[in-house]
């Protein structure tokens, strides 16, 4: 039996190419449940929530999950490799960045009861938390995650077995996600020492560790899973080796691309801290300076000259002729 191959990937075809995952179809409506049921209680309660950090989960985070594993990266990521290596950065870095630009963490502690915000900070304060959260473990655990992706069986098993492939899919958005979601949140999840300047630094040396992988995957002399794609190659492929340097260059770039605004938001929030604490030092200072400011002028007083505060025709004299005269 001659075998059956998808036609050739074309922009119009990878744009229209759709396939249901129902795992990943459960978990984008779980997470935009929450969130929606979140976002309708703080608003119902007379509180507000930016309407742009909803756009970010929604658009930015659960789109890329639905992009990763629906579009027509998912219908062609058995056939060629550059479209399975593009799923898998996007859920890595691109989801993560986008579901934590919405917040969720803040979000929960200002829904939920008080009880359960409490619950909630305690969990993000524990013990197991903290270690998966350390900014160097989970800067580790994102790159020890893509490298046995890629250079063990998982991901040559993977493309054979099904529920293999899904748990993939969510192991490499909860790697991502343990980075970003604790540095951008305005809960405090990190260690105290982690200010906004070093935030900045972890994050500059985080985009650097991003590109290591696709940079390895580029250059890698052998092939990955490449008994799988020499097997299913179609005949308008092109030759697997120049596949895989296309794949590892759309991860090195794509990494690159994530980075900048990753570390230009928490520029941001570093320039809105600054602002926030000197308007709250002004404040400070006008209170503590308001009470003094009869005495300052009475202390104003005594130091002019005698002849300015004093009557008389001596000091009336040096008054018109002025002290130099």
């Amino acid at each position: 039996m001659s075998a059956v191959y998808l036609p050739e990937p074309t922009a119009a075809r990878l744009l229209g190419s759709w396939q249901l995952d129902v795992p990943a179809l459960l978990l984008v409506a779980v997470l935009g449940g929450l969130y929606g049921w979140g976002v309708v209680r703080v608003r119902g309660r007379g509180g507000s929530w930016p309407a742009a950090r909803l756009a970010a989960f929604v658009l930015l985070g659960l789109g890329a999950i639905v992009v990763a594993t629906m579009s027509g990266l998912a219908v062609y990521d058995r056939e060629l490799f550059w479209p399975a290596a593009v799923q898998n950065v996007g859920l890595d870095l691109l989801a993560p960045l986008g579901l934590a630009l919405g917040d969720p963490l803040r979000l929960a502690v200002q829904a939920l009861p008080e009880g359960g915000a409490a619950r909630v900070r305690r969990v993000l304060t524990g013990r197991l938390a903290g270690l998966l959260t350390f900014p160097l473990v989970s800067t580790v655990l994102v790159l020890a995650t893509e490298l046995t992706v890629y250079f063990t069986p998982y991901f040559a098993t993977a493309l054979r077995v099904g529920w293999l492939h899904e748990l993939m899919y969510l192991h490499l958005l909860a790697a991502g996600c343990l980075f970003v979601l604790p540095v951008l949140t305005r809960e405090q999840a990190l260690p105290a020492w982690c200010t906004h300047p070093v935030r900045a630094a972890l994050v500059f040396l985080d985009g650097v560790v991003d590109a290591l992988p696709g940079l390895v995957v580029m250059t890698h002399g052998t092939l990955i899973a490449g008994a799988w794609y020499l097997h299913h190659a179609p005949p308008w492929s092109p030759d697997v080796h120049h596949d895989q340097q296309v794949g590892g260059g759309a991860m090195l770039g794509i990494a690159e691309l994530v980075a900048i605004p990753f570390l230009l938001t928490v520029l941001a929030q570093w320039a809105r801290a600054e602002r926030a604490q000197t308007a709250v030092l002004d404040r400070r200072l006008d209170g503590e300076l308001a009470p003094a400011a009869p005495a300052s002028q009475g202390s104003a007083e005594l130091v002019r000259p005698w002849w300015e505060t004093e009557e008389g025709e001596v000091a009336e004299r040096m008054r018109r002729q002025g002290p130099g005269d």
